[in-house]
């Protein structure tokens, strides 16, 4: 049938070469005569002179949003590549090798890349460039480099899709970014950043962090990377983003805020610390007032990391090896939250092994206060860690000091997951919430105001539907909530369309929303008046 005139997608011309009968073969093998197959033109059989057109499997490779484990079946060794349009000529590349680059050349992390940067990447990623694209892609898919809402203590950051940061909320160090110290109850644009696109943010007690498209980062609030968070470090409120020096010749794509550190992610999957390094907690000698980084020490001095998470004196990060997505945990062990089966400190970044028992590829981690999460490539859900109020999704609260699945979201597959002070929220791959842990301050969001205000306040055991999020017939794609054990919390649901719900804890206006009369919270989802499309 012609394709042409039946309604399909028209074919893709090709010149039919007919070989000559061989001799030595039978005469009803030569009834099928052999075709060879190339792009166009006079061309040798085989080759695809790439200088005047790309080759149709370079095309379905670079522009069919294939996985990277698609790339890793096309093995074929291709020697005649001519002059590929995006890269110098590697003609030892095999074709998958070529069109992995290709995709790499349209990442944004990739593009601005040098030469031997791209060089040193490529050796720390296991050196193929297969494997240097789904290092990339897997930092795409755990760090929101889109719109997103960061729940801080006490005070919060929304950043639009078009780059612009917004703050609101508690602002005793100028953590807001303003040039005052004055409480904000609505969402302000941060105006001393227009012109710079910010991809990440980052907020603790008091101070917040921000990263640009260029990998520059900018704190403000208190002048201190490290003090605890009603510490006495920090001589001074920095009421307006300012660059971080010590930071200038390393490219950051995020950045984890945890009690007495703060940790930064490289392009290349280096993780620095400042501060908390007394006693040698994370592999080197600092004071808490140190504001030069330090590379995190240990076994992911050469294992590229995709996502860090800090939480309250650790650190977990999620790591990209050849035969695999890893976590590895460094620092305070209280309660098991390191995943190593025991409740000791680690000084150096130590492999959680668990994962590999349990067949779980971790694609997302999660570090609350006292305990973690992670969701698996398969949708499953793991929580470790100290299980008061039911935070670990179990049915008790008891500790855990590996990962263990979270059976009763067997029939949900998790995309996203987060944590707080004794508090879990999952997001399926419908857009569906689900939460768990302490209801202290309504951050569970299981109140509505049709259901009255009678379980605005009760802890929840197992994972829970939130049903108030349902009804605002929006796919919720990310969930925050404040990671502290001094603030009431707050959370943050934000969706495909760019709206911010909010709910929880908003005494110091870091909700975005106006409370009123003697109102301290808000029990159920309300629309934040930011847009973040």
């Amino acid at each position: 049938m012609d394709a042409t005139t039946s309604g399909a997608t028209p074919s893709i011309p090709l010149h039919l070469i007919i070989d000559e009968p061989l001799s030595l073969v039978s005469a009803l093998q030569q009834t099928y005569q052999r075709s060879q197959r190339h792009c166009f033109g006079e061309s040798t059989p085989g080759e695809f002179p790439l200088a005047a057109n790309p080759s149709i499997v370079l095309y379905v490779l670079t522009s069919c949003n294939l996985n990277p484990e698609d790339l890793a079946h096309l093995e074929v060794t291709c020697t005649f590549f001519r002059k590929p349009a995006n890269f110098a000529p590697d003609f030892q590349l095999s074709i998958s090798e070529l069109a992995a680059l290709d995709m790499c050349e349209k990442r944004a992390i990739f593009k601005p890349m040098r030469e031997e940067e791209r060089q040193v990447l490529k050796q720390r990623c296991g050196g193929s460039w297969k494997l240097v694209l789904r290092y990339i892609l897997a930092g795409e898919a755990c760090r929101r480099e889109k719109s997103q809402a960061i729940a801080g203590p006490g005070h919060s950051i929304a950043v639009t899709s078009g780059g612009a940061a917004y703050t609101f909320g508690s602002n005793n160090s100028g953590q807001l970014g303003h040039g005052t110290l004055e409480e904000e109850w609505r969402p302000r644009l941060i105006s001393s950043l227009q012109g710079i696109r910010i991809i990440q943010a980052a907020a603790g007690a008091g101070r917040s962090i921000l990263i640009s498209d260029t990998g520059t980062v900018f704190a403000f609030g208190k002048d201190s990377f490290g003090e605890a968070e009603y510490g006495a470090q920090g001589s001074k409120a920095v009421t307006k983003p300012q660059i971080v020096e010590s930071l200038k010749d390393v490219f950051v794509v995020q950045a984890a805020i945890g009690n007495f550190f703060t940790a930064v992610l490289s392009r290349e999957g280096r993780v620095y610390t400042f501060s908390w390094g007394n006693e040698m907690k994370l592999g080197h000698q600092t004071e808490p007032n140190d504001v030069e980084p330090r590379p995190l020490l240990g076994p992911l001095e050469n294992i590229p990391v995709v996502q860090i998470a800090a939480g309250y004196c650790y650190l977990l990060a999620l790591a990209r090896q050849p035969s695999g997505m890893s976590v590895y945990s460094v620092g305070c062990g209280l309660g098991g939250k390191l995943g190593h089966g025991s409740k000791t400190d680690e000084k150096y970044p130590r492999l959680i092994d668990q994962f590999q028992q349990l067949n779980l590829q971790p694609t997302v981690v999660a570090a609350g206060a006292w305990h973690a999460a992670v969701v698996g490539k398969d949708g499953r859900v793991c929580t470790w860690g100290w299980g008061r109020y039911g935070c670990l999704g179990h049915g008790n609260e008891e500790c855990e000091s590996v990962p263990k699945v979270v059976e009763s979201l067997s029939n949900v597959k998790a995309v996203h997951v987060a944590t707080g002070d004794y508090t879990t929220f999952v997001v399926s791959e419908e857009g569906d919430v689900y939460s768990f842990g302490c209801g202290e301050s309504s951050s569970l969001g299981h109140s509505t105001a049709q259901e009255g205000e009678e379980n605005r306040h009760t802890n929840v055991l197992t994972p829970q539907l939130v049903t108030s999020l349902k009804r605002i017939n929006e796919r919720v794609v990310q969930i925050s909530l404040t990671n502290s054990i001094y603030w009431n919390a707050h959370t943050f649901a934000l969706t495909d369309s760019g709206k911010l719900y909010a709910f929880g804890a908003g005494d110091k206006g870091q909700l975005g929303i106006e409370l009123v009369g003697q109102q301290t919270e808000r029990g159920h989802p309300e629309l934040v008046e930011v847009d973040l499309s």
